[in-house]
């Protein structure tokens, strides 16, 4: 049953800000959400909503704000906001008397996630979670941040100051807030339809290298300071231009780039190196120290980039680390049905990266005289790198740790095997971290690309026969009555937008490409169908909802890359991929080729931000893919065909 936070007179109750008392009853309407993220908070004193008509009624029924807050279950912030403030009576008392609050996961209803980002980028000049936006009953952004501490913090206001001020104008300039929100609507609703036709050149490719390798760092790769995130998009980028521009310098200078980040990355500490697996990003500027929770679509995606980057290199790491990733998800992420889980926490036991260090006591206990050799290749030292203890990386070269142990290097590779599985067995007693277990369609449409290319180049029959299982499960049970759904977690959720449709069909095109089974090409062209049909703008482009979606105050057109490619990039390259893939005459591809010109008539924000996929509408559009178009129209391709583009 689902209780009430109410308001009591009585001795016992919790006093308020503003001299009221509360008595706090639990639980609130999250106990039936199939979001992991939205259950963490289903014990919370405060009166959740989930996002809907209900929410925003009672809001315009009681004439106060609404507070939404939006998250994901491996946050680390959510965590700690909600247990300074969430799970604060007084706070939580003070939010049910003032505000309707609503509680979202981001990775399930990423549309409201993305237009209540632009408001926080708008008000507050940048972005994260958890995202804490106070809105009118109409849903419009009255004020916008994303993590607000329980007190005050130096310029920093503290959730409650937040709070008062927004309800002090509420109360007392009400005209001023309404026109405030109804101006940064106009503003959001004016990013989401890009204008113009611009279609993009070879010239702008290699002006996007340039730019780029300004922000290059070059001693520790990686672009920018601290903190550091893989950008994965950008590498493929870097990938696609070293390979479609040989011998030019944006070629040379995009593999420079390239090679130096991943090289970095698998040293770095955002690597794990025992199990396999990239962190979400680094807090430091040499990849050392990472954020530790682990996300599907970063391993998907960089995964696919290593192996590639092997194709491409022949350097040996490279195909290790896409090994490791793709068993690492295969094993540890995989869920029964056949689909491939959403995250892993950065917390264990509520401390953050708990599971994953190493003191250096535990490294002697657990590998006696071994210890000096892994403290040599892991750079473990007494002091430790985080918070006294020791997160492990390898900065040093097998060949150096030999010269300076004395030991030779077929010999540190066999005991290096001994000391892993003995820090694995170790580390598997420890209370393993949080795991968000609901299968987004999106991201596991990347892995079912990542699974199926690594079974062709590798020869190996376990990842195409996971590509199968994923894709089987996307087609069924995430897809009741034939209709594909965003997220499951024992149960269908929101019904699937654009980039769940494009980056399955994408899946679906390559494990047809590898296999030759018709019955991926036959759901891969549904699912572009959809696209076309419930998705398209008529000015070009694709929106991020559906045309049956109207529970939002804007319908936005994702064009900017982030840790994924943008919606319009997956659905460029699932149209690229329809049109390579599928047995036309003169008349049916030039009208393929027409489709992909409505598609990128977009503004030069598209070109800056979604720079990652104009090598491939640019072959396209330039006739240069005929020998890709020739093999891939075959029934069958060889597993060293599989991947030439």
């Amino acid at each position: 049953m689902v209780h009430r936070v109410g308001l009591v007179a009585d001795s016992s109750d919790v006093i308020g800000q503003r001299g009221k008392r509360y008595r706090l009853t639990m639980s609130n309407r999250l106990a039936d959400a199939t979001s992991p993220y939205l259950l963490q908070h289903q014990e919370n004193p405060v009166n959740w909503y989930e996002w809907g008509a209900e929410a925003f009624a009672e809001a315009a029924r009681r004439d106060v704000p609404v507070i939404l807050s939006v998250g994901y279950a491996t946050c680390h912030w959510c965590h700690v906001m909600a247990h300074e403030s969430f799970e604060d009576e007084t706070t939580a008392g003070f939010m049910n008397e003032h505000f309707v609050s609503i509680k979202v996961d981001r990775e399930e209803r990423p549309d409201v996630d993305r237009v209540y980002m632009d408001a926080v980028t708008a008000i507050a000049g940048r972005g994260g979670w958890p995202m804490t936006v106070f809105l009118t009953p109409d849903q419009k952004p009255i004020f916008a941040g994303t993590y607000f501490p329980k007190t005050r913090m130096g310029h920093h206001p503290s959730f409650m100051d937040v709070m008062e001020s927004v309800l002090d104008a509420w109360d007392t300039n009400r005209t001023g807030v309404t026109e405030q929100a109804a101006h940064i609507t106009a503003r959001i609703a004016d990013q989401s339809r890009p204008a113009g036709v611009l279609l993009p050149r070879i010239e702008d490719v290699e002006r996007a290298v340039d730019r780029l390798s300004t922000t290059f760092d070059r001693v520790n790769g990686g672009f920018g300071t601290a903190p550091k995130f893989p950008q994965a998009p950008t590498l493929e980028l870097l990938l696609r231009v070293a390979v479609l521009r040989p011998g030019s310098d944006a070629a040379k200078t995009s593999l420079d780039m390239l090679t130096r980040q991943l090289t970095a990355m698998a040293r770095g500490g955002i690597y794990d190196h025992l199990t396999g697996g990239f962190a979400r990003y680094s807090v430091d500027a040499r990849w050392l120290i990472p954020h530790f929770e682990k996300m599907l679509y970063d391993n998907a995606l960089l995964a696919r980039v290593y192996l590639r980057a092997w194709q491409v290199t022949r350097v040996d790491r490279y195909v290790e680390v896409a090994r490791e990733v793709l068993d690492y998800l295969d094993s540890a992420m995989a869920d029964p049905s056949g689909g491939i889980h959403s995250a892993e926490d950065a917390d264990s036991e509520g401390v953050e990266g708990k599971f994953a260090i190493w003191s250096w006591q535990e490294l002697g206990e657990i590998l006696g005289a071994d210890r000096a050799l892994a403290a040599a290749v892991y750079g473990a030292t007494p002091e430790g790198n985080f918070e006294g203890k020791n997160n492990l990386h390898r900065d040093a070269d097998l060949d150096d740790v030999s010269v300076a142990l004395g030991i030779p290097v077929a010999a540190i590779r066999e005991n290096m095997q001994s000391i892993n599985s003995r820090l694995r067995a170790a580390r598997a007693r420890r209370v393993q971290p949080g795991r968000d277990d609901k299968i987004v369609t999106a991201w596991n449409g990347l892995a079912i690309r990542a699974f199926a290319e690594a079974g062709a180049v590798l020869e190996e029959p376990r990842y195409t026969a996971r590509a199968r299982s994923i894709a089987t499960f996307l087609l069924t049970d995430a897809s009741p009555g034939g209709h594909l759904t965003r997220s499951w977690r024992g149960r269908p959720g929101h019904p699937a937008f654009a980039e769940d449709h494009a980056a399955l069909a994408i899946g679906l095109y390559t494990l047809y490409q590898v296999t030759g089974e018709e019955e991926w090409f036959t759901a891969a062209e549904t699912h572009v169908g959809t696209l076309r049909e419930r998705f398209a703008d008529p000015e070009g482009g694709f929106f991020a909802t559906s045309d049956a979606s109207d529970d939002l105050i804007a319908r936005l057109k994702n064009t900017q890359d982030n840790p994924t490619p943008s919606d319009n990039a997956l659905a460029l390259e699932a149209l690229l991929l329809n049109a390579a893939t599928g047995f036309y005459g003169i008349g049916e591809m030039q009208a393929a080729r027409s489709s992909l010109r409505e598609a990128v008539r977009t503004d030069a924000s598209v070109l800056r931000s979604s720079v990652l996929h104009w090598t491939w509408m640019r072959s396209l559009l330039g006739g240069r893919l005929s020998s890709a178009l020739r093999a891939w129209k075959r029934r069958r391709v060889k597993s060293s065909d599989a991947l030439d583009d």
